[in-house]
């Protein structure tokens, strides 16, 4: 059984604004924003998270963190010291706690030239107040966050270019204490939580492989290779991509290149409880990025204008052989 969170909240950067959209379990096609926040004059926003309330977003600049009400009036920013002026290579990321308590921030700082180490740094969500701050041994380009739908920890997938994927999960403690687990890979970039909690996916920064693990333990539970899906592995490679479609099926995202160096994508479902194919579903993208499975038998895409589209789900038969190029 799914557990009872409070509405999911996603954002899209548009036109210089943040659209925040509440995702409605009986609302399918384009959606419209439930809210709108206006970033401060010469902010480039980077990442934001909006609270389900609507009252108030965060977001990440290149140089430090705020968070605004919806009628832009300023609750608090903090500023990455020294300031940077590398304009590109390193992007800081946000997310808002499960409870809404806390904002957890990556800083690319190695990347952002100010002298010292990434950090990963969780705020009070009302003051700004820097509770916890973890020194990392990563030089990341940026990183993906991604809360736990039920025990509220944090995991963190940091980015290091041709080195390779870190992934750490942090777990917040009363009176301020945290805790912090670095996942021994370095060869692995975290694609999704399960919605029920249970276990997370993962694909090889090769590319060569898909695999499920156990949380919080991170012990595999299966990997399936390229060739699982009955592709040749010198032509065709997972992408970093797909997610959770319910707790039971999981998006993996399998492409190559056709004649004439055209790419091609396809979207096959996993069966996670017995780790099986499932069929494909036909996904209507430009890149394999757009797509955004949501855990609830739904999944995201983009309109020719940046809003978000919501799709239920429609399973195709699956087809193994190579596709016609």
């Amino acid at each position: 059984m799914i557990p009872v969170r409070p509405p999911k909240v996603i954002t899209r950067h548009r036109n210089r604004r943040i659209h925040a959209y509440v995702v409605d379990p009986g609302v399918f096609g384009a959606l419209e924003p439930a809210a709108v926040f206006q970033p401060r004059p010469g902010d480039e926003v980077v990442e934001s998270a909006v609270w389900p309330d609507l009252e108030r977003v965060v977001y990440t600049t290149p140089n430090g963190v705020v968070c605004l009400t919806r009628a832009g009036g300023l609750v608090w920013t903090s500023n990455f010291e020294p300031y940077s002026d590398r304009r590109h290579g390193h992007r800081p990321g946000c997310a808002l706690s499960l409870d809404g308590r806390t904002v957890w921030v990556y800083r690319p700082d190695a990347m952002a030239g100010r002298g010292g180490g990434d950090q990963w740094v969780v705020h009070d969500a009302d003051s700004g107040a820097v509770l916890v701050r973890r020194e990392l041994e990563t030089v990341g380009h940026g990183a993906g966050h991604y809360v736990h739908p039920v025990d509220g920890s944090n995991y963190l997938d940091i980015g290091e270019g041709q080195d390779g994927s870190v992934i750490l999960r942090g777990t917040a403690r009363a009176g301020g204490e945290a805790e912090f687990v670095t996942y021994p890979w370095w060869d692995r970039c975290l694609i999704d939580l399960a919605p029920d909690g249970q276990q997370f996916m993962t694909v090889d920064h090769g590319q060569g492989d898909v695999a499920f693990h156990r949380h919080p333990s991170g012990q595999v539970l299966f990997t399936l290779p390229v060739e699982a899906f009955g592709y040749d592995p010198e032509e065709t490679f997972v992408e970093w991509s797909g997610g959770y479609l319910t707790p039971d099926l999981a998006v993996v995202t399998l492409g190559g290149e056709g004649q004439g160096e055209e790419e091609w994508f396809r979207y096959h479902l996993i069966d996670v409880r017995t780790a099986t194919l499932s069929g494909e579903i036909a996904v209507e993208v430009t890149n394999p990025y757009e797509l955004v499975p949501l855990g609830d038998g739904s999944w995201l895409t983009n309109g020719p204008d940046g809003t978000p589209v919501r799709w239920s789900h429609t399973p195709v038969p699956s087809a193994l052989p190579q596709p016609e190029s």
